[in-house]
């Protein structure tokens, strides 16, 4: 809206409660959703250690603000930072990030800002790192891993509970038939079951089908009768729920009830804010 001369107090006000009112709501409403996909999953780091102000931390730092700014135009890249024939082979940086398939250009850049901030607090001066959040997903490491398939687990998250409805079993194997057919990002759903799986845009397809292969049966085995569960492994993951059971039963939900929590304060906190700022407005206006 663009700035203008008000005419009556009375209009003033009524532009400035509009204003109001559409920002917290804005607030209330913006921040939960835009908060789960900043949900922390795992993190690996190695157990090496770098140099402070070293030829590999420089390249790290070109790599992680690479990362920044392609993630605003693609939801996938992969870098090789000082690979030339001047650099020693231990300042070399290989990385990659990935967003979420089913996440828009602005949230997939958000949620890897926020890995990448978090990345260096969680591995500081380590040669190797991984990040993974709910939206997306940070590594780097100082060997070249791009293209390399490897299908070692990395984490896994099963519900608490147990089903042994035969229905259910039908409906999640159906599921993850499907989701083994994905080449890259794909969501599935049979009756009350629900899934997704996404392979790292760095494999073939061929290899792709391999690691979701090897996830789904890592989540049949692993988490057997579990009406939800996740699995990830170095290159690709899957997951699967029933409705009802996703949000409220799997293992660690309570960083799903912690990000809401901080979401809900933010947003109460910045109301405050902005209705103080409103009374002390209406207040000059009275004035006038």
């Amino acid at each position: 809206m663009s700035k203008r001369s008000l005419q009556s107090h009375s209009t003033h006000k009524a532009i400035v409660a509009l204003r109001l009112s559409s920002l917290f709501v804005f607030l209330i409403v913006y921040y939960p959703s835009f908060g789960r996909a900043h949900i922390f999953i795992y993190a690996g780091c190695s157990q090496e250690k770098y140099v402070p102000n070293s030829p590999f931390e420089g390249n790290r730092n070109s790599f992680l603000a690479s990362v920044v700014s392609s993630s605003s135009q693609a939801a996938y890249n992969s870098f090789a930072m000082g690979n030339g024939t001047s650099t020693p082979p231990e300042a070399t940086v290989y990385g990659l990030y990935q967003c979420r398939g089913d996440l828009k250009t602005t949230d997939c850049s958000r949620c890897i800002e926020s890995a990448v901030n978090q990345i260096s607090l969680v591995c500081p001066y380590t040669y190797g790192a991984s990040l993974q959040l709910e939206g997306c997903y940070v590594r780097y490491e100082h060997i070249d891993f791009l293209g390399k398939l490897d299908t070692s687990i990395w984490y896994k998250k099963c519900s608490k509970s147990v089903n042994n409805d035969v229905e259910f079993f039908k409906r999640r194997d159906d599921v993850l038939a499907d989701l083994q057919t994905a080449v890259s990002f794909k969501v599935s759903s049979s009756g009350f079951v629900e899934g997704f799986a996404q392979c790292l845009g760095d494999l073939t397809p061929a290899d792709c089908t391999t690691c979701l292969a090897e996830a789904i049966a890592k989540l049949k085995n692993l988490c057997g009768s579990a009406p939800a569960a996740d699995v990830f492994l170095a290159q690709c993951y899957a997951r699967y729920w029933a409705s009802g059971y996703y949000d409220l039963t799997v293992d660690s939900s309570h960083d799903d009830q912690v990000g809401k929590t901080v979401a809900i304060i933010v947003g109460v906190v910045a109301g405050l804010a902005i209705l103080i700022v409103f009374l002390s407005i209406c207040r000059r206006a009275m004035e006038r």
